[in-house]
């Protein structure tokens, strides 16, 4: 009888092609695939809790795998992992749960970061997005709060997916500041593709003052994503944290 793992992992996505396998192109999961099939000496087929894009970062993120094999949540196996990965993929733990248990579909909130460093600086380039123009973060903030009063954010989706909803419910939206760098959090139940990038940037033309809070209000209502601003670079998004309910898998986090 099969036995399913969960695996809980960080990786710097400056190389990685995102998450998804793709023909001719280094990917998360291919690498993760890799490795387990190496070590376990068995065909190994990894299932992410969801999509992040080229040059996207995870501080954390789950993904889950089935094996026949019992003893893989011990720590030597981590540890042994961890020696087939390069240095930008770590794996955390890897954990037993329940065979209903699944990485995408049972996670209730995502949590993402994106951060903005106003000072030119070379230690930061690939993991935020430079911009120094000045920004309103009080103002970008009420624009925040619009966001609460909807669910359909077609507005900020890439189009042509193949979702069957572009209804998410969002729990947090702010902007914090600290000193040259801007922080921007935001929690959902789910998120679109392209979403995150894309809300970051309509707030950013906000923060600049070239839309209202009434237009940013207009374009979600709009439900076009060609009324919408453009999606910001990649390398100052990261995937912060995933909450899953606590009798499947039990884990210290920030607060689902």
């Amino acid at each position: 009888m099969k036995q399913r793992y969960f695996v809980e992992l960080a990786y710097n996505g400056t190389r990685f092609h995102g998450w998804q396998i793709q023909p001719n192109a280094i990917s998360v999961q291919g690498e993760l695939e890799h490795a387990l099939s190496t070590i376990c000496r068995e065909k190994m087929a990894v299932t992410g809790a969801g999509r992040t894009d080229t040059g996207v970062h995870a501080n954390y993120y789950v993904a889950h795998f089935e094996t026949e094999k019992t003893t893989l949540d011990d720590p030597s196996f981590t540890y042994k992992l961890n020696s087939f990965l390069g240095k930008d993929l770590v794996i955390y733990k890897v954990t037993k749960v329940d065979a209903e248990a699944h990485a995408r579909f049972s996670a209730v909130s995502r949590t993402y970061h994106y951060f903005i460093n106003q000072r030119k600086d070379p230690f930061a380039q690939e993991l935020s997005w430079y911009f120094s123009h000045p920004l309103d973060v009080d103002l970008m903030n009420k624009a925040c709060e619009v966001l609460f009063e909807f669910e359909d954010f077609t507005s900020f989706s890439k189009l042509h997916t193949d979702v069957k909803t572009n209804n998410c419910k969002i729990y947090k939206a702010q902007w914090t500041r600290d000193g040259f760098n801007l922080q921007f959090t935001i929690k959902a139940d789910r998120f679109l593709r392209n979403m995150v990038r894309a809300i970051v940037g309509t707030l950013v033309s906000v923060g600049q003052g070239k839309l209202t809070i009434d237009d940013f209000r207009n374009i979600i209502e709009a439900k076009d994503r060609g009324t919408a601003g453009f999606s910001v670079p990649a390398q100052g998004l990261f995937l912060t944290d995933i909450c899953y309910p606590e009798t499947m898998f039990v884990r210290s986090n920030e607060g689902c």
